[in-house]
């Protein structure tokens, strides 16, 4: 399923973790170059908590970037009365709305005072990767494939909304295909993997939770249940998303905060779903994004991958395409490298 002509640097930038995979042709996926390393937005957070306790200022530079510990971070960094400076791109990683990230009490200026630590802000890790990979002798490959979760570009409106607003819409383009949630190039609306492209422009760049479930398909069991459907849930640190699947029909979909779920609730939805009565107004006022459904699944065939898949699906079928389920989202981008990109 996974069959390349040439190498590929494929990243999964998750709210934990980035799982990094490095495909050469001709080594077996099982013995390639795999790190699952703490994500970016973690490594800023101890950047940000490090000067809170050393009592300096920070001055935020780079890219918009994903949310979530570090904004907490830069948070408790003004609460403790630190200044807090950042060019308008970094700004963008608190809020689409620069003016809210003033309010916040961020200064956005383009040089930073003499006295603030400069803290690096992106998703895409290279100087950091490059060096890792060049100790042990491993060439940096030329293509890259990154995913990270995007909710669209939304000032003024609730972007849990607005990002399955535009998931409908790429699904409803698509014919509810499982590959139009995986569209190459990105919306333009898409500011984070935007970002991502203009620090690589020849990168494939998507989203994390559709590729980890096309990841979970590369493995021959969930494959063969998917020909007569199968319900397949992805699990993450963050975000849990959640596909009723025939083919590579989607019979529907619903996407949740995995912190705001337990075992109990999370049947309660998948079975909803399955039969085709969960609304998009259920799973929001719940904390979540939304769901879509198009029709019923009649299936008991359950699949769980991610890495919070066994507090919240432990009876469920444990995906772990190669071997691997940490690496899942990594297989699926490379398994959209070669449709894409190699035909």
């Amino acid at each position: 399923m996974i069959d390349l002509t040439t190498p590929l640097l494929a990243i999964d930038v998750g709210r934990g973790t980035q799982d990094i995979l490095v495909y050469e042709p001709g080594r077996s996926i099982e013995n390639s170059i795999k790190l699952v390393l703490p994500s970016p937005t973690v490594v800023v957070a101890e950047k940000v908590r490090q000067a809170t306790r050393a009592g300096l200022p920070i001055f935020l530079d780079g890219y918009l970037m994903g949310g979530g510990t570090n904004t907490g971070a830069i948070r408790e960094h003004l609460a403790a009365g630190l200044p807090v400076y950042a060019t308008p791109g970094a700004a963008g990683t608190l809020h689409d709305d620069l003016a809210r990230v003033r309010a916040m009490g961020v200064e956005i200026r383009a040089v930073p005072p003499e006295d603030a630590v400069t803290i690096r802000t992106t998703d895409y890790m290279a100087p950091e990767l490059q060096k890792a990979l060049s100790l042990f002798g491993v060439d940096y490959p030329k293509n890259v494939a990154i995913a990270v979760q995007d909710h669209g570009y939304s000032p003024h409106r609730s972007n849990r909304i607005h990002r399955f607003e535009l998931m409908r819409e790429q699904l409803d383009a698509g014919d509810w295909d499982l590959l139009s949630l995986a569209s190459d190039p990105p919306l333009a609306d898409m500011t984070r993997m935007q970002a991502v492209r203009r620090q690589v422009p020849g990168a494939l760049v998507t989203d994390t939770g559709p590729v980890a479930l096309i990841g979970a398909l590369c493995d021959p069991l969930v494959r063969r249940m998917a020909d007569t459907g199968v319900i397949l849930v992805n699990v993450g640190n963050g975000h849990t998303l959640c596909f009723t699947l025939k083919g590579r029909e989607i019979y529907g979909l619903f996407e949740h905060h995995t912190g705001a779920l337990d075992p109990a609730k999370l049947q309660h939805y998948i079975w909803r779903l399955a039969d085709g009565t969960l609304t998009s107004e259920e799973i929001f006022d719940d904390g979540g994004h939304g769901a879509a459904v198009r029709k019923p699944l009649v299936t008991d065939a359950v699949v769980v991958t991610g890495p919070n898949r066994l507090r919240l699906l432990p009876k469920a079928y444990q995906a772990a395409p190669f071997g691997d389920m940490m690496l899942s989202g990594c297989f699926g981008l490379a398994y959209l490298w070669k449709r894409f990109r190699e035909g």
